[in-house]
């Protein structure tokens, strides 16, 4: 994993999920020389493989960035830990490995805005071609490709007779949240494979190292964007303390997520004019939307305290317990170090009047305050409910052109009275759930935020005391063709040719659900534009070859 050149065809900043992809498929031409750069280390910490090793490698300074909101006005002015992976492998290797690729109509509204190419029917065979699923090939599915789909290894009675309390309020019990339509309840598919994590490095980059033209560095991060006559032409990175520079021959990718992308540009001075002159760094190109739209999930944990059915609150709390989980892990990787850390999912209308569903529900047998802190002591469950159509928007913003220095996050967090009534409406449709017959014998108990949260005000209150992100940043470059947009519906960065930005931050909504595949296929469809683009360049010069002997030929 080292660089014995300083010029590549093409350079790529992130080797998360994205940068991972287009690795693997620029790098299978022979011909094309592919550097892919990533700020964290290898992905050979055991805690990434091991499911339930989120918890451990979430605030880690290992595999996460270990990021902190500013202050959320929203959130009655608390700042929240933001953690975006920092490994190989990027956020597939500390996420929650849901398979999910959110509902047609996101796709096809990026689609109506413009961006052609990107609709539900046109992204569904790339969805498809990556991925291997446990029932193998269909008119929904791919068999044979990089990311392993499976079954999770366990069920708990107390999901069991939630799901069935959603049918009893009106939510149908489903097989397969990725048809188009992900409406129901049921079990979340994971990438894994036979209980072990599937990220992004095994399924798209392990496999293709030994590949002569493809260099990985890691210990990587880039610095800036180098224009040269209004072309990016080169990164200048810092590596094991010193700071190199890299040349691309054809094209820079920005993989660096939601947050690393737009602070690149902008530590580059592409980006808002007013925000880089302040900060006294030289505009190289003004886009004043890099940094803006910034959007995300935010979730709920409604918590319920239970008795007479097992959680994993008691099963971890015990020596015992904690001993039988790892023997059962050990012996056929099954049991709760194989759980996805949301294993029940419910996707539903926060009111009638919503096209499609527009809530996500993530139910887990366990309860805490916040990751990284004890389970509780008590049996309880936690049903996280996050507004997928959020209308608020946030900002990322370097703080100087340092890169040591953690940007300004501000997610503004129910800062559209809109998506107030949304979560108020979340927190009384759980509320019925839990009412329900079917979890009756568990004597649910309402914890979190508590019952005496009644009124409107009142549940505007109670969202803005227990609310969290679920971790799907998105939209701080996004696709388009107006004056805040950044890339174009090819992904290329507006009025610099030789750079592309592939990555979540291209989203111009979110998509309605975890946000892992969705990236891959951003990646998967940018890796196809750039080689077509290749295809098409080479044209003329094969062609002024072949000219050029036929002149030989006939003159001789």
């Amino acid at each position: 994993m080292s660089a014995a050149r300083d010029t590549f065809d093409y350079l790529i900043v992130g080797a998360g999920p994205a940068g991972c992809l287009l690795a693997n498929r620029l790098s299978a031409d022979p011909a094309n020389q592919v550097l892919l750069l990533e700020a964290g280390g290898r992905d050979n910490y055991p805690w990434i493989h091991i499911p339930v090793g989120y918890l451990y490698c979430i605030g880690n300074p290992r595999t996460d960035w270990c990021f902190d909101t500013d202050a959320v006005p929203g959130l009655d002015g608390r700042a929240l830990k933001y953690p975006r992976g920092k490994v190989l492998g990027g956020c597939s290797s500390i996420n929650g490995m849901i398979y999910m690729r959110g509902q047609a109509r996101d796709y096809d509204q990026w689609a109506a805005a413009g961006n052609l190419g990107w609709s539900w029917q046109e992204l569904l065979p790339l969805f498809r071609g990556m991925e291997d699923h446990f029932a193998g090939a269909s008119a929904l599915h791919g068999a044979g490709g990089e990311w392993r789909v499976e079954r999770q290894r366990l069920s708990w009675a107390l999901l069991d007779s939630f799901r069935e309390a959603a049918a009893q309020t009106g939510i149908a019990s489903v097989e397969d949240f990725n048809g188009g339509d992900n409406e129901g309840c049921g079990y979340f598919q994971v990438n894994q494979r036979g209980g072990v994590r599937w990220n992004a490095s095994k399924g798209f980059l392990r496999g293709v190292l030994q590949r002569p033209n493809l260099t990985v560095l890691t210990g990587a991060e880039a610095q800036r964007v180098l224009l040269e006559q209004g072309r990016a032409r080169a990164l200048l990175v810092r590596v094991d303390g010193q700071v190199r520079r890299f040349e691309a021959r054809r094209e820079i990718v920005l993989s660096a997520g939601a947050i690393g992308s737009p602070c690149l540009l902008q530590r580059s001075g592409i980006g808002s004019r007013a925000l880089l002159e302040r900060l006294g760094i030289g505009v190289a190109h003004e886009l004043p939307g890099v940094g803006g739209n910034l959007q995300d999930h935010l979730q709920l944990r409604l918590i319920y305290k239970v008795s007479g059915v097992p959680t994993l609150n008691q099963i971890a709390g015990s020596l015992w317990g904690k001993l039988g989980m790892g023997l059962r892990y050990l012996f056929d990787r099954s049991g709760p170090l194989s759980m996805a850390p949301s294993q029940l999912g419910a996707f539903a209308r926060s009111d009638p009047q919503q096209p499609s569903a527009n809530l996500e529900y993530h139910v887990q047998p366990l309860s805490l305050d916040r990751f990284g802190e004890p389970l509780h002591a008590f049996p309880a469950f936690t049903a996280s409910v996050c507004d997928l159509r959020p209308h608020s928007r946030g900002t990322v913003q370097i703080r100087s052109a340092d890169p040591g220095l953690a940007p300004s996050i501000q997610p503004n967090y129910l800062g559209d009275p809109r998506d107030l009534k949304v979560a108020a409406d979340a927190i009384r449709l759980t509320r019925r759930i839990v009412a329900q017959p079917a979890l009756a014998p568990f004597q649910p108990e309402e914890y979190k935020p508590g019952p005496d949260y009644r009124s409107e005000e009142d549940l505007h209150r109670a969202a803005a005391a227990i609310g969290t992100t679920i971790f799907h940043p998105a939209g701080t470059c996004r696709m388009g063709q107006d004056r805040e947009s950044v890339v174009d519906a090819e992904l290329r960065v507006h009025g610099i040719p030789g750079l592309r930005i592939a990555d979540a931050s291209i989203m111009p909504s979110l998509t309605s659900g975890n946000t892992c595949s969705p990236v891959l296929v951003i990646a998967e469809k940018a890796a196809q534009m750039m080689l077509a683009d290749q295809k098409r360049q080479a044209r003329p010069q094969e062609l002024g070859t072949a000219v050029g002997k036929a002149e030989e030929k006939i003159g001789a």
